[in-house]
């Protein structure tokens, strides 16, 4: 979604900054100079915590995976002055396509297992089933940003497009579906849950609840309406990247939602706010 830019949808030899590119250039900033920082710092946090990087390593290669998605968008702001720079940023563009929607959905299936099979959950629990699946996205992953490099230097847009409409198709499905699924288990009350023990686990519950509501809106948010243009440039069969603006803006707003959460349950959001 990020070669919606003239000079990405064409191959342009010289530079150029158009009006179209002086209205993503901002959103593109924005994304850097928050997801580049805040993610670091959120890597720095499971390094340096006492559970070290096991009980968060789908969160370390989550905030990993960002970190180089800010990169490739770092390298379209400079591909906008430097157009030998474009072939670079469409391929780490696989990032942005597999790499957040695989590592989201990891995630995602781990909170179902955890709530409503934690038995399974105990069972894959231990690190090397997690090692094993982030390295399969990881190759997922690659294979994708080979493809966005071919499909840049053999296709056009409107191809482009329905490579990554068919992959937030097929992730977003799994990621409500857990996401629900675990809603629905943190409504229902446990068996033998009586005073206090009930109020606490109640208070716990409501914040999960919470929690996990507002990740199934931000992931809504963050593919619906790429999805829903992606199929639209589709049918119309003619690329239009003024139309990728609102998308674009809800897809790079909405990753500003989960390092917010995940400093929030870590207890340093407000003291950074302190700060």
């Amino acid at each position: 979604m990020n070669s919606t830019t003239p000079g990405a949808s064409t191959n342009t030899t010289t530079p150029s900054t158009s009006p179209l590119d002086s209205a993503q250039i901002p959103l593109f900033s924005i994304s850097v100079l928050f997801n580049l920082p805040t993610h670091s710092y959120i890597i720095w946090l499971i390094v340096k915590g006492t559970g070290g990087i096991a009980s968060e390593y789908l969160n370390f290669n989550n905030s990993f995976c960002e970190i180089c998605i800010s990169m490739d968008f770092l390298i379209f702001i400079l591909a906008s002055y430097i157009s030998s720079l474009f072939p670079l940023a469409m391929f780490l563009q696989g990032l942005t396509i597999t790499g957040r929607p695989l590592f989201q959905c990891l995630m995602c299936v781990e909170r179902y297992l955890a709530v409503v099979h934690p038995v399974t959950f105990l069972k894959y629990k231990p690190l090397r089933y997690r090692v094993i699946g982030c390295t399969v996205a990881w190759i997922i992953t690659l294979g994708s940003c080979l493809i966005c490099l071919i499909i840049f230097l053999f296709s056009t847009l409107t191809m482009q497009a329905y490579f990554f409409s068919v992959q937030f198709v097929l992730h977003l499905p799994i990621q409500l579906f857990c996401l629900v699924a675990v809603l629905r288990a943190l409504k229902q009350s446990g068996p033998g849950e009586r005073g206090r023990e009930r109020d606490e686990k109640t208070h716990m519950k409501t914040r999960a609840f919470y929690l996990i509501l507002i990740t199934t809106v931000t992931m809504t948010i963050t593919y619906v309406p790429s999805t829903i243009t992606g199929i639209f440039t589709i049918v119309i069969d003619q690329p239009n990247s003024i139309v990728w603006i609102p998308s674009n803006l809800c897809f790079i707003l909405a990753g500003f939602v989960q390092p917010v959460l995940y400093l929030h349950r870590a207890g340093k959001l407000s003291r950074l706010c302190t700060q």
